[in-house]
Parts: structure tokens; C-alpha cells; sequence
């Protein structure tokens, strides 16, 4: 199946570029909290390898409430596939429309007993004291975290963890915070001008219509000399001509996109005169 509702997450599962521990959160329905997402990573992983996995996924998938699915499953952007997968099981598509399912929440709440949301408890119970019994910055706290640990905060903690989380090395849990429902513009803004994440973390907001619909967005990443030249190129038409004309003289910016910017220069000034 691979005309599955694509966003950055689902595409590192079907890359086959997550472990057996992560696969395993996705089949619980821990790890997308959208239902799209959810969805289309349960029935991706009905058909994992690992039998565990496909257990595990295949017991959420049967938790859904019936009546939701139907009722999400006849929405307009869910995939022939998807739909096929349930018409398969039994679960037909419901008449009339899918308003009323909210897509940025989950079809089918997790069954994670381990830890509330980290946005929902108090600071003083999140920090946890070392052996010393000295209070852990956040820093230190999430460096303690095995990936598992990391990828649950990604998608779930708050704006300062994300900020620490969009940095991390492993690439899972960098894009894991691109995937989180509380992710904000203003923070993807944020992560579109910093020198310190990723390509990858830059090519995924880079090729996201939603982000790059925003001018704030496009600028910083045209600006960020880390960005992939290819995602550059294709952003410098969208400045402005300020930002073009600053963008030709930046010392920073790979020759390729300053000669880009400065043949629009250059063309701006031909049709003026």
C-alpha cells in the first residue's frame, strides 16, 4: 500500500527507517496523535514484519469506535486504500459526510499507562532530582531519555522541550516534534532559521505546502545556509525583491542560490527599463 496519506512520519515508517520498539508505540496508537496519521500507521503496521507489532496493531485497529471510523472513513483526502483495508474487515464507509470528526485528534485513545502528558503536569513533578538531589534542567532531563522516551515527548511535551527535541540526532525524534499537534507556525518559523538542526528537519518544512504557505517561513529557510540547495532554489522566486537583492549579497548562502537571486535581480532591472 503506498498512496497512503503522506506526512513526514509515516514516510520514515514506510522507509523502514524505525525500530521494533517505535513500530511497536505506533501499533498501540501512542505515537500519532492526528487521526489521519493514526490510521494510516495502524494499517501500515497490520502488516509489520514483526508478529508483535501486527498484533499489537491489529488489536487498536479493533478498539476504534465504529461509528467514528465510518463517519472519518468517508472523508474526501482518505486514501482508496485505507478505505479498502476496512471494507475488507467488515467496516463499510458511512453515507454523508465526515464533519463533525476532528482530524487533528486520534480515532482511538492509546492504552499508555506509563506517564500523563508533560504539558498537563507540573514542572516541579517533571523535573526529577539527581543522586545528588539537585533539580535536573530540561536539558538534562530529556538527555536521560532513550529514543522511546524522546519520540512520546516530540509528539506530546511542550514548546521548550521541542525546542531542545527539534535538535536532536536521531532523526526520528527530530521529526517526531514536526509531527506534534501542538507544533505552532511561529515555532516552525523558529526551526526554519536555526543553523543547528538538520537538512532533514529544513527538507521536510521546506516541502510541507502548509508551512511554506507562509511568507515568514519561505524567507528563513531561503536565508538558513544549511537548507538543502535544491529546497533554496525553488523558495527564491517567492521573496520579495528586498529579500532577493539581500539574499544576492549574502556571504553565507551557497553560490548557487546567490546567482539564482541575482539573475532575478538582474531580469527585475531589464523589465523596469
Amino acid at each position: 500500500m503506498d498512496a497512503f496519506y503522506q506526512t513526514p512520519l509515516l514516510d520514515l515508517f514506510r522507509r523502514g527507517e524505525v525500530a521494533a520498539d517505535i513500530r511497536m508505540l505506533a501499533a498501540r496508537g501512542i505515537l500519532a496523535p492526528r487521526a489521519h496519521e493514526q490510521l494510516a500507521l495502524l494499517v501500515w503496521l497490520a502488516g509489520d514484519p514483526d508478529g508483535a507489532v501486527q498484533k499489537a496493531a491489529l488489536h487498536t485497529i479493533e478498539r476504534i469506535p465504529l461509528e467514528p471510523l465510518t463517519r472519518f472513513l468517508a472523508g474526501p483526502d482518505v486514501s482508496a486504500e485505507i478505505r479498502e483495508f476496512f471494507d475488507a474487515r467488515g467496516v463499510a464507509t458511512a453515507a454523508g459526510s465526515a464533519a463533525g470528526i476532528p482530524a487533528e485528534a486520534p480515532l482511538v485513545e492509546p492504552q499508555d499507562a506509563e506517564q500523563p502528558e508533560r504539558s498537563d503536569v507540573s514542572p516541579d513533578v517533571l523535573d526529577q532530582l539527581d543522586e545528588h538531589g539537585a533539580r535536573q534542567s530540561t536539558v538534562q532531563r530529556l538527555s536521560k531519555l532513550a529514543i522511546t522516551g524522546k519520540v512520546k515527548v516530540a509528539m506530546r511535551g511542550n514548546r521548550e522541550e521541542r525546542m531542545i527535541l527539534i535538535r536532536d540526532a536521531n532523526k526520528l525524534v527530530s521529526i517526531a516534534v514536526l509531527a506534534s499537534p501542538r507544533l505552532t507556525e511561529q515555532e516552525v518559523e523558529s526551526y526554519a532559521k536555526m543553523a543547528s538542526v538538520s537538512e532533514d528537519v529544513l527538507r521536510v518544512i521546506g516541502t510541507s505546502r502548509a508551512w511554506t504557505k507562509d511568507y515568514p517561513v519561505v524567507r528563513a529557510l531561503a536565508f538558513n545556509p544549511k537548507t538543502p540547495i535544491a529546497i533554496s532554489m525553488g523558495l527564491v522566486n517567492r521573496l520579495v525583491e528586498r529579500d532577493v537583492k539581500a539574499l544576492s549579497a549574502d556571504r553565507n548562502i551557497a553560490e548557487p542560490v546567490k546567482l539564482l537571486a541575482r539573475k532575478m535581480m538582474q531580469a527585475a532591472q531589464t523589465r523596469r527599463h
